[in-house]
């Protein structure tokens, strides 16, 4: 749709304020949404996940560092890789600098990844980081927050993500792995993505990216909730401020980059 040029202060103020009813509407569904979400049921968590930390080994209840809430980046950096997703990165990019802001309101923040910590930590000094990110190296936990998938999965159709089955893909062709991800105009994201991370698109797309949280009660650990694919969209918060530039998002192809790279490719 092409926008009115050479409209009157008037004719923009018109056409702004019916808009500003139909995002006051979105506020309050969205507010109701997060209502529902706090209401989810819980499942206790019985099972002794281990992470490497920074400070040492840790399990599930030492991340919440003294806190009731815990929230988990599921950041995608399988061993294999040689450098984080970049889209996980550009999402990691904003939760860096508010991170702090949840750990004062009673809510530990966590990214966890597949990979080693000291590759783990090698990428998060190369990005300027600060958030604390544990390894779950040999731990379940990514596989049964269904953010990791084995080779035999795949080849079979046995990746269920986001809540849905994915069909076999020994090969995924280019950009339909993980259809959320194909952009308007290219046949090949996931091979860009993927070559991002310096593997191949069946390696790239065995790990994938989502959000957890949990709670503490009694001394027991929660899951509350768990959100993954389009239901990150509203926390990569470069696509928020698109959303609000005058051509939003205006996409043809992946042209996002590794904060470093802008520039040198």
């Amino acid at each position: 749709m092409t926008a009115m040029l050479n409209a009157t202060r008037e004719q923009w103020l018109a056409a702004r304020l019916d808009l500003l009813e139909e995002e006051k509407e979105l506020t309050r569904q969205s507010d109701a949404l997060a209502a529902k979400r706090q209401q989810l049921p819980r499942v206790r968590i019985d099972k002794d996940y281990r992470f490497d930390t920074e400070g040492g080994g840790a399990s599930l209840k030492d991340l919440f560092g003294g806190r009731s809430q815990l929230l988990i980046y599921h950041f995608m950096f399988g061993p294999d890789y040689s450098a984080g997703c970049p889209s996980c990165s550009s999402i990691a990019d904003g939760f860096n600098g508010f991170f702090v802001h949840l750990e004062n309101h009673d809510v530990a923040f966590w990214a966890v990844s597949r990979a080693p910590l000291a590759k783990l930590e090698a990428f998060k000094r190369r990005m300027d980081w600060s958030f604390p990110w544990a390894s779950s190296a040999g731990s379940d936990f990514n596989a049964d927050f269904s953010v990791w998938f084995s080779p035999e999965q795949q080849r079979l159709g046995e990746i269920e993500y986001n809540y849905r089955r994915e069909p076999p893909a020994s090969e995924p062709p280019a950009g339909k792995a993980v259809p959320e991800w194909q952009s308007r105009g290219s046949d090949e994201p996931i091979v860009q993505i993927a070559s991002m991370t310096g593997t191949d698109v069946p390696t790239y797309t065995r790990d994938r990216p989502g959000v957890s949280a949990f709670e503490l009660i009694d001394g027991d650990v929660y899951h509350s909730y768990s959100s993954y694919a389009r239901g990150l969209d509203g926390l990569w918060g470069m696509y928020q401020w698109l959303d609000r530039a005058p051509k939003g998002r205006n996409e043809t192809g992946i042209w996002w980059r590794h904060h470093d790279r802008y520039g040198k490719e």
